[in-house]
């Protein structure tokens, strides 16, 4: 089942012109194959009406690649502590006990990369989602992968859907100190902010 699928009821906020973001700067690389690759915590704290967030999201960074390229591909990763790669299904509707090793994510998605989809014949999207919190202690490898990902990819976006309570530094925060030009964070708290977040998302991808 293609993401978004059951969108087709529901209006969304956006016009095939919207996805041109005035003037996208053309791929310099020749081909016509891309991957979007999708990231999301799916531990406990993650509830369904987050999910919804993240789906939302992932559905317009499909459209605007989709749009740019003939032969698109989705890879979808799910990660507690540890990570593996899942069908749509599982993605947006199996959640998980347990905590947050974010590095599990940017781990399997290199992985992927390498093993399928090599920059080098493919344009590689990948964003993911979570609620900013991870352990502590896998902060700073998170961190040091997340620059990784950047390299082998032509965008790398985080996006942070805030819980109800907040600690006093997420993963927003922390990805602060990455200074690629190809990398973003955005935030969601509820629908209405899932459209300027991704015009945040365009404005990165036409540089």
């Amino acid at each position: 089942r293609e993401l978004g699928q059951e969108w087709e009821q529901e209006r969304f906020p956006f016009r095939e012109e919207d996805l041109r973001y005035q003037r996208v700067k053309p791929d310099l690389r020749p081909q016509s194959n891309a991957v979007v690759i999708c990231m999301m915590d799916n531990s406990g704290s993650m509830y369904q009406s987050k999910k919804f967030l993240a789906r939302s999201f992932f559905f317009l960074l499909y459209q605007f690649v989709r749009y740019r390229y003939i032969n698109v591909e989705l890879v979808f990763i799910s990660h507690t502590t540890t990570a593996k790669e899942v069908n749509e299904e599982e993605f947006f509707h199996k959640g998980e006990s347990g905590g947050t090793f974010i590095s599990s994510a940017y781990d399997k998605a290199l992985e992927v990369i390498s093993e399928r989809y090599s920059p080098e014949i493919w344009n590689v999207y990948a964003f993911h989602c979570s609620d900013g919190d991870n352990w502590v202690q896998d902060t700073p490898r998170a961190i040091a992968l997340a620059g990784e990902l950047c390299s082998q990819c032509n965008l790398f976006g985080y996006g942070e859907i805030k819980s109800t309570w907040r600690a006093d530094t997420t993963m927003a925060d922390e990805f602060e100190v990455i200074k690629a030009e190809n990398f973003v964070t955005v935030s969601i708290d509820a629908k209405e902010d899932i459209w300027p977040a991704f015009k945040k998302l365009l404005k990165i991808a036409e540089k």
